[in-house]
């Protein structure tokens, strides 16, 4: 029969679906009682109702079932108290314990400092952005986020378009983030997390706020939620260049660039406006996403309805260069309205292929060469 360290050992690969780290190390398993070949385990969620107790109940009834001699496996569940989320808020996301006066702090402002803007942060931030809406920018955020993490890298999307979110939507995101002790837990789908105005507001309710509050929703969006260092943040920015835009360049003085564009010259001139503020405020532009580029009617006959060399006259005027170019389908447009994104439920399509193509230019062609490590100095 199986001995407790046996069962604890093979437990240790399961991994809490929302922190993404093993259940053993995060203290959640809390007894292991073994009746011959009959095993019992008592792990304590997080939260009550945890949203993902049935994954949770799969990966461990799996991993026990690996041990020979196991007849049975049965979960009870118990909850963490508020000392143990505290300390578990702590282990995870750091010293989130500065504080302001009394309260524990939240934002930039009040103490939490942003991790993104450590020079040794591995965590790229792409800013997707547009000079006018309407262009798709956030299919195109939603889209190549998928398409970066079918190739195995950890992503999340700030839904910064704090007025007109739609991230959430988009994504296919079905339940809403998760406290642990002030520390908010992004939903997943698709291997994609996200946070958004959208998991705080209601759809039919209108966002009525001034730049101050925006300031602040974007600090606790960067701060207040745990990423877990993911390889990469995208960043749907609102259309323009207002006090979204600028706040994040003073937030993340790392992150990328990528415009987003329709072909026609009139799209193509406002949009180059996103990229000339970039410019100003010492952000990189790594490249244009031309979107809407044609569409094939079923003679097989591609139209270009917006026109053409919108793109990759934006790029010759940012002088980056053009990552790839979207083809107009209503697959794509359907996808975003259901929260099943092109990339992910038909793998295999045109736009689909071309969203991984400019992910893994992204990954690769783009990626930056310079590498900052503290413990290399000039003495």
């Amino acid at each position: 029969m199986p001995t407790h360290d046996q069962v604890l050992e093979a437990l240790r690969p399961v991994q809490d679906p929302e922190l993404h780290r093993s259940i053993v190390e995060l203290g959640m398993v809390r007894d292991i009682d073994i009746d011959g070949s009959d095993i019992k385990v008592l792990v304590a969620l997080t939260v009550a109702g945890c949203p993902l107790r049935a994954e949770i109940t799969n990966r461990v009834d799996s991993a026990v079932r690996t041990l020979d001699g196991v007849a049975s496996v049965g979960l009870d569940f118990t909850v963490m108290t508020d000392e143990e989320r505290a300390a578990l808020r702590e282990l995870l996301h750091g010293d989130a314990a500065a504080t302001a006066g009394s309260q524990p702090a939240h934002g930039h402002a009040q103490g939490r400092a942003i991790p993104f803007a450590d020079p040794e942060s591995r965590t790229r931030c792409l800013l997707i952005a547009s000079g006018k809406g309407g262009v798709g920018k956030s299919s195109v955020t939603t889209n190549l986020a998928v398409a970066l993490a079918q190739k195995g890298h950890s992503v999340g999307i700030i839904d910064a378009d704090v007025y007109g979110f739609s991230i959430p939507r988009m994504l296919g995101t079905d339940r809403d983030p998760v406290v642990i002790d002030q520390m908010l837990l992004p939903p997943e789908a698709h291997g994609v997390r996200c946070i958004s105005m959208g998991h705080f507001a209601r759809d039919d309710q209108p966002v009525i706020w001034r730049g101050p509050m925006l300031h602040k929703a974007l600090e606790q969006f960067l701060t207040d939620v745990y990423w877990d260092e993911p390889d990469f943040l995208l960043l749907d920015l609102p259309p323009g260049t207002g006090d979204v835009s600028l706040s994040l360049s003073q937030y993340l003085p790392r992150a990328e660039v990528y415009v987003v564009t329709t072909p026609q010259p009139a799209a193509q001139s406002v949009a180059q406006r996103a990229g000339l503020m970039a410019e100003k405020v010492h952000l990189d532009v790594k490249g244009v996403i031309e979107n809407m580029s044609w569409f094939t009617g079923d003679d097989g006959v591609r139209y270009e309805l917006f026109g053409r060399g919108g793109g990759q006259a934006l790029a010759n005027r940012l002088e980056v260069p053009l990552l790839g170019q979207v083809p107009l389908v209503p697959a794509l447009r359907e996808g975003g309205d259901d929260g099943r994104p092109i990339t992910a439920v038909s793998p295999e399509s045109e736009a689909a292929q071309i969203f991984r193509s400019i992910a893994d230019r992204i990954a690769t062609e783009l990626a930056p060469k310079r590498i900052y490590r503290k413990e290399l100095k000039i003495i």
